[in-house]
């Protein structure tokens, strides 16, 4: 792979000479959702697919960008003495956005750089390529330009980058997972907070399958802003009637005692479902400590119902896909991950059962949806790295 890329490198930029080959991971997130932006838990890992990019040093202050995935758009050419947002810019808004927020941080980029990047995570898809992006640009400027940032500080910049650069008011929970990945392992990350702890995957007999509904999605125009909006309008009204400072400070039997300070139904069902998905991914994680898988797969499922009712986020592909999937022995758990609205599933399913699993979920999803799903068997890897 290495070879390749910077084969194609020389390709579009005449000389691979100075050029180094850099990686950052997707990420699937395997319990909590819409809980990062609510002060609650969440559970994700990184992936073994993700994002891969050549990039080398200028001497002069161009930038010159390409990606494998989008070869129809060709180099495209911007300027550090102009990184405005700009849709004609279109991918290069979120490698753009990266060396901005460096410099918004007092890191400003002394000069341009040739930028190729090749992604196998599917392209909106809800694996977090977005954040994949960001994390790996960051630490392509950290080797390039010698910056003193940890990996921490890695998530927290392609946060800041997406929420004040590219206005897409996402959480925590994407930068962190990609930029903080350990292989074989979930991140236990507490949002409030950001105290997080490593927890181990054992699915002895069982693997990892992702299920993407080819539905493409956009975050800055699908509904994510609205929910988010929703909750806080709701989190204000709670905070007339009890001392909380997230929707995460609350369990169960707390918001069913506080929930009519919420002035609107729809709201009620959103609060509900950040309240009630931060307590199952608690359990969940414990449940998984019990090395009691099953549990976990219930927590899973229950957790995709709320996202469904409670949360409304899911559509007529991930319910397919997820209603197709509970109806099939050998299947532990399966939910919706990412910002929903299309995207993907995850699903943990034994390992004798993820051939049927593909056969049966695949058919019942053409027939429905009038269009493939394509399922992808992955493996839970590192953070971003040099290679």
């Amino acid at each position: 792979m290495k070879q390749q890329l910077l084969e194609k490198f020389a390709e579009l930029f005449k000389t691979a000479e100075g050029a180094k080959v850099y990686f950052a991971p997707g990420r699937v997130n395997l319990i909590g959702e819409h809980t990062d932006y609510n002060g609650g838990h969440v559970f994700p890992c990184a992936l073994t697919i993700g994002t891969y990019g050549v990039a080398r040093k200028r001497a002069d202050r161009e930038l010159h960008m390409y990606s494998m995935n989008f070869e129809h758009l060709g180099i495209i050419d911007s300027s550090l003495d102009d990184l405005t947002p700009d849709k004609k810019a279109d991918w290069t808004n979120y490698p753009k956005g990266v060396i901005w927020a460096f410099g918004q941080k007092g890191m400003e980029v002394p000069c341009g750089m040739d930028l190729m990047l090749y992604g196998n995570i599917p392209n909106g898809s809800g694996l977090s390529s977005s954040a994949s992006v960001e994390v790996l640009t960051g630490s392509i400027l950290r080797d390039l330009f010698g910056f003193a940032v940890s990996n921490q500080d890695l998530a927290l910049i392609g946060q800041y980058a997406e929420n004040r650069y590219n206005g897409v008011n996402c959480g925590i929970m994407d930068q962190f997972a990609v930029a903080m990945g350990r292989a074989e392992h979930a991140i236990f990350l507490d949002t409030a907070t950001m105290e997080y702890e490593y927890a181990p995957i054992h699915l002895e007999g069982a693997k990892l399958v992702i299920s993407c509904s080819n539905k493409k999605r956009g975050l800055g125009d699908s509904k994510y802003n609205e929910r988010r909006s929703e909750c806080e309008t709701a989190l204000a009204e709670l905070q007339k009637a009890v001392d909380i400072r997230t929707l995460g400070d609350l369990d169960e039997a707390q918001f069913e005692q506080y929930k009519d300070a919420i002035k609107d139904e729809t709201r009620v069902r959103r609060a509900r479902h950040a309240v009630y998905e931060n307590q199952r991914t608690v359990r969940a994680v414990a449940a998984l400590k019990a090395d009691d898988i099953g549990e976990f797969g219930r927590l899973m499922n229950a957790s995709h119902v709320s996202l469904r009712d409670d949360y409304e986020v899911t559509g007529l592909e991930l319910d397919t896909l997820v209603e197709a999937a509970w109806k099939i022995d050998g299947v532990i758990g399966s939910r919706m991950t990412g910002a929903g609205f299309g995207g993907c599933t995850v699903s943990i399913v034994k390992d004798e059962a993820i051939e049927a699993f593909k056969a049966q979920v695949g058919s019942v999803y053409r027939e429905t949806v009038g269009y493939d799903a394509d399922f992808y068997v992955v493996e839970i890897g590192d953070g971003p790295v040099i290679l």
